[in-house]
């Protein structure tokens, strides 16, 4: 997480050094990196045997944990815009006015074909390399962290509208991790077998699907280890996919709500795009503070 950090730091500097410049290829640069990105993650699904074996007999129950825990965290950011002036859904659509919705429907269609077609390669293993064992969707990641940066240090303006952020919006992690482990905690009783700890342990993964898949499958069991990867890829993806219509119907902050953990990394040009680039920062310091806790969150639910 600190070298993510200082990749984004270190493009914003250099944003910051080519102000006299208009870099209008790098909005395009972004969107080509996240497709790229996308269709690298669908090969890793598609090429791992445990996600697809488990996409039948698991699915179902990661999907009913996804929907729960993702309404949780949107109804629960909704509320803190409502509480906080200037951050009410009004205000997230009128900016979505900017934009045609079937717009934004045409790009959520090109992330979801990439995916998919990144899923079929994987499951055929007809790219030349893994990406799982190359890194190679690593090293984009970082590109695509700089790039942002860049784009976000070469915005004039972006200072100025950052400080007229209220500082309430600093509660933001804690209100999403409450929605979303009560969103799951909801799920608990459609989900049986599995119990109430199982279901808040799989929800406090807030879409950090590699790390939660991981300590559940090593506290709990495989079984549960895969809903988890599942549920987290499915709200990344629902991130990637949704955020303008999530920002344009229940406020900016739920946009970034939903991202979760990956609203640091992954999903921070889907997000900054669809609440506004004001809200990057609140996303970044979202993304961090909600990636720290997990560790800590599905140890404890997995132990209990």
């Amino acid at each position: 997480m600190l070298l993510l950090f200082a990749i984004l730091l270190s493009g914003i500097v250099t944003g910051r050094l080519l102000w006299g410049r208009r870099l209008r290829f790098v909005p395009r640069l972004i969107t080509g990196i996240i497709r790229v990105l996308l269709f690298l993650l669908g090969v890793e699904v598609g090429a791992d045997p445990a996600i697809v074996g488990g996409l039948f007999t698991l699915g179902r129950t990661a999907f009913v944990l996804f929907a729960f825990s993702v309404a949780g965290s949107i109804a629960s950011a909704w509320l803190l815009g409502r509480w906080v002036r200037g951050n009410c859904p009004a205000d997230a659509a009128r900016d979505g006015e900017r934009v045609p919705l079937w717009r934004t429907l045409r790009g959520s269609l090109v992330i979801v074909a990439l995916f998919a077609a990144g899923c079929v390669a994987g499951g055929l293993f007809v790219v030349p390399c893994d990406p799982a064992s190359s890194r190679l969707s690593t090293w984009v990641l970082y590109a695509l962290m700089f790039t942002v940066g860049v784009s976000l240090g070469n915005d004039r303006t972006l200072a100025g509208e950052i400080r007229r952020l209220d500082p309430r919006l600093a509660l933001l992690p804690a209100v999403t991790a409450v929605g979303t482990l009560a969103g799951a905690a909801l799920a608990a009783r459609f989900v049986a077998p599995w119990g109430l700890t199982d279901s808040l342990a799989v929800g406090a993964g807030f879409g950090y699907y590699s790390l939660s898949g991981i300590f559940i499958s090593d506290l709990r069991s495989a079984e549960l280890g895969t809903v988890a990867l599942l549920c987290n890829i499915l709200r990344e993806l629902f991130t990637l996919v949704a955020a303008p219509l999530v920002a344009r119907w229940a406020g900016p902050l739920a946009a970034v709500s939903i991202g979760g953990a990956t609203s640091f990394d992954t999903t921070l040009p889907v997000i900054t795009c669809a609440a506004g680039r004001p809200y990057a920062v609140v996303a970044v310091f979202h993304g961090c503070a909600l990636d720290l806790s997990v560790p800590f969150l599905v140890t404890l639910f997995c132990m209990l």
